[in-house]
Formats: structure tokens, sequence, C-alpha cells
């Protein structure tokens, strides 16, 4: 009898904290694993607790494309099974430009908070035939933004993976937004999971809706997860009377490596699908482990 196809995944976002073991895991499983960043191969030492690739890395193909402009990455996903989008910000800001002192972080947090006019759904802007199209809106140079990175470039990921025969998508959401964030933060993401299950209906969506990701190989995550575990355990002493106020920082937080492998069984079963909530993406993990343990 003969082996069955080996399967095909591309992590958008890769060479991130989440990315990086999404594609860990995935290689694990003895998948064909490509990662799209525009940096290529990650600086380890942001990911990973060592500067030096692990040895699973060697079987990652790492890509350099812009995510904000899919003409760099369209032909990357030709024979893709399943496309995963796991990129995104919590602040909005014109890094470039705070760096080189010709804005403020004040009046980029501003801007963040602003409730100004922003732009529609990419899939209804015009674009002239034959044209490629671009995200990232030439009124904010180099700036990111939530509509363009959290929203617009997960939907025409997913346009573009359905176009190339993606079975399944995957997009790194959130569990709710916080006090310390912009509503926009989680309104763009619930617009993205919006747009993508009724657009693309024929490509099984999966949204993980993951809380505070945390490992010991970024320090700072820790303290800000026993803050977070200690806001999710008032919530629940408390019957969750804060909980819509708090949002993400009354869940509970996971291990980011808990995360990732919950996305690759999702994308091994096909009974997954939609929204995944917290206690779903545990149980996925759950199961992943049990294989392993086979």
């Amino acid at each position: 009898m003969a082996a069955p196809a080996t399967k095909r995944i591309i992590v958008c976002g890769g060479n991130g904290f989440l990315g990086s073991r999404i594609c860990k895991f995935a290689v694990a499983r003895g998948w064909d694993v490509t990662s799209i960043s525009r940096s290529g191969e990650p600086k380890w030492e942001t990911v990973t607790a060592s500067s030096t690739p692990p040895p699973w890395a060697h079987r990652v193909s790492w890509e350099r494309a812009d995510i904000l402009r899919p003409a760099t990455y369209v032909s990357l996903l030709k024979g893709a099974d399943s496309v995963v989008h796991s990129m995104g910000i919590l602040l909005e800001a014109d890094y470039k430009g705070v760096l080189r002192g010709q804005e403020s972080p004040i009046a980029s947090l501003q801007r963040a908070f602003s409730s100004g006019p922003r732009p529609g759904n990419p899939l209804e802007r015009h674009v002239a035939e034959g044209q490629a199209q671009d995200i990232r809106p030439p009124e904010t140079r180099q700036q990111l933004t939530y509509e363009n990175m959290n929203r617009d470039s997960a939907i025409m990921l997913a346009k573009e993976a359905a176009a190339s025969g993606a079975q399944s998508f995957v997009y790194i959401s959130a569990a709710a937004g916080a006090p310390v964030l912009p509503a926009r933060y989680i309104t763009t993401k619930r617009e993205a999971e919006s747009a993508i299950a009724s657009e693309f209906p024929r490509m099984r969506g999966i949204f993980m809706r993951p809380p505070f990701l945390y490992d010991a190989s970024r320090p700072l995550t820790m303290p800000l997860a026993a803050m977070t575990g200690a806001g999710a355990l008032f919530n629940r002493v408390t019957g969750g009377v804060l909980g819509g106020f708090m949002g993400a920082a009354g869940a509970k937080p996971l291990k980011v490596d808990v995360v990732a492998e919950a996305v690759v069984e999702a994308l091994s079963d096909d009974k997954v699908r939609g929204p995944v909530e917290i206690p779903e993406i545990e149980d996925l993990a759950n199961r992943a482990w049990r294989k392993g343990m086979l």
C-alpha cells in the first residue's frame, strides 16, 4: 500500500514566538513546512532560549516575503494543503518614525486610540485589473495598523490560499481584548474571522482564540503571565463579574507550546473548524500530547 502523501503547510509569521513553535510541531509530524516572513529565519535568541538553531529548524524552508504585499508570496502557496496566519500587533506605532525621532511614542498611542475613519474590507476595494493589491495603504507609510496587520493581511492571505487550493486555513485570533488595548485590536480580529468564514466557505477556516502566551525562553512573559493568571483566578472566584471589562486579562494564560500543538492537531482533524476557544485549545493540545506518547 502506498504511503500517504506528506502534508504541506505554510506558516506566515513562522519565525515568531508562536509561529516558530507551530513549525516545530508540524515538522515533528513529518510535514513539509515553509515559513514566510520579511526576515526569513528567526533570530533564535528572540524566540528560544538559545541563539543556535534547534535541529528541527533545518527541516523548515525559511522564505522571505512581505505579508502586506501578496504578490511577494503567492507563488509560495502553490501546492499547500494548509496555511496559517500567525502575525499581528498589540499596539500600533510608526516604529521607524519613533526610532528616528520623527514621531513621539505618545503620538502613536493617541492615534491607536483615535476613532478616525478606517479602511474597510480589502476584498471590496477597487484594484485595477492585472494589478496586485498591496495592503499597506500609502497614507500610513511604514506604519503597521490593526486594520492592515490583524485584519487585511489575514483576509488577503486567505483569498490567495483559497485560490491556490488550500484545504484549511488557520487564523491566530485572540480570546478577547483588554482594558489597556484599543477596542480595534479585537474588533479587527473578529472582522477577519467573519470575512474569512463568509468569503471562503470551501476552505476549512479555523480561528484559534488564545489568551496571553508565555514561555521561560522569553522572560518578560513570565511575570505578565503570573499577573494574568491572578486576574483569571479573581474572575473565576467572583463569577466573572468583571469578565467583560478585563477581557483577555481575566483569562487563564497558556504556554505558547500548548497553543502551537493545538494548531497542528486542529489541522490534522477535519472536524475542527470555526472559533476555537481556550478550553478546546487545551483539549487539542492534550490530544496531540497523547498521540506523541503512543
